[in-house]
């Protein structure tokens, strides 16, 4: 049975994925190698798995045709570093000594800016096993492989002592799991009074069945949108109170616009632009604390 090496405890690829889901979820991952994620990461070393915030520069659809297409990969990598940011502004009071986990932690970028700000000890997990080693070795590149750490682990099930965390994040990846499962997990491993963010895509419930465009955004990416109300149901079912609810849609439609422009493109920027543009789609930014 194969099995990847950690700075953990090894776990059995059995033991981490557990139904044929997980297993085409793993596979999707482990053989993706995105222009859009890759080339927007050696822009800086600093690679993400999500989308932008914010209005993009419109100079940089300007200007000699040679360099236009770098322009627009530095720029959209701006905008996802400002949504990292954004995460991260809303992570509380984070001390050298707290450690955080990243669940769904793609290949670190948004670890190694929690470890960079913070000074703070990360763990994330990923049943990607390609995604786990990428990390890895982007931590010793970086010098920070004691404190930023990844693991070949599933996040319904991470292992790791109750309790341990100050704050846990989930960027972009909880349309892949049970929402119940996830947040029961997550409330296991806060501490009292711990931090959980989250940034996601979510259907809208007074539309009611799920829009076309939403639709094949399921399909590009083998996930499973959740309405937005299902959220609040499975934070409320586990000691997870909402603080703040943020409708992010008008701040990522930019970066969207742009990606569509761009040599990066991969076919589901129409879906998204639809989905939000009609309502039928929101991208919400919710903060929730452990009582």
């Amino acid at each position: 049975m194969s099995r990847i090496s950690t700075q953990m405890e090894d776990f059995a690829m059995g033991d981490v994925l557990r139904t044929d889901y997980q297993k085409s979820v793993a596979a999707y991952w482990n053989a993706e190698k995105d222009p859009v994620n890759i080339r927007l990461g050696e822009v800086d070393g600093l690679y993400h798995h999500h989308y932008g915030l914010g209005e993009y520069d419109p100079s940089v659809l300007a200007g000699p045709a040679g360099t236009r297409e770098q322009r627009i990969i530095e720029e959209m990598h701006r905008l996802e570093t400002a949504q990292a940011e954004v995460l991260l502004d809303h992570l509380g009071d984070i001390k050298p000594g707290d450690r955080l986990l990243d669940a769904g932690s793609g290949r670190g970028g948004t670890s190694f800016m929690a470890n960079a700000r913070y000074g703070c000890h990360v763990d994330g997990v990923s049943i990607s096993e390609q995604q786990v080693a990428f990390a890895g070795d982007q931590a010793g590149k970086r010098g920070v492989a004691d404190k930023v750490r990844f693991h070949f682990r599933n996040m319904l099930d991470t292992r790791l002592d109750t309790g341990s965390r100050r704050a846990i994040w989930a960027n972009e990846t909880t349309m892949y799991v049970d929402l119940f499962e996830l947040f029961a997990e997550f409330s296991r491993l806060l501490e009292y009074g711990g931090r959980y963010v989250c940034i996601t895509g979510c259907s809208n419930d007074v539309t009611g069945m799920r829009s076309k465009a939403v639709s094949r955004i399921d399909e590009h990416y083998t996930c499973n949108i959740h309405p937005r109300s299902e959220y609040f149901k499975a934070l409320a079912a586990n000691n997870l109170v909402p603080i703040q609810v943020i409708d992010l849609t008008p701040d990522t439609i930019p970066y969207w616009e742009l990606r569509a422009k761009s040599s990066v493109a991969t076919g589901v920027e129409d879906p998204f632009l639809t989905a939000y543009k009609e309502g039928s789609f929101h991208y919400l930014l919710i903060v929730a604390d452990r009582i």
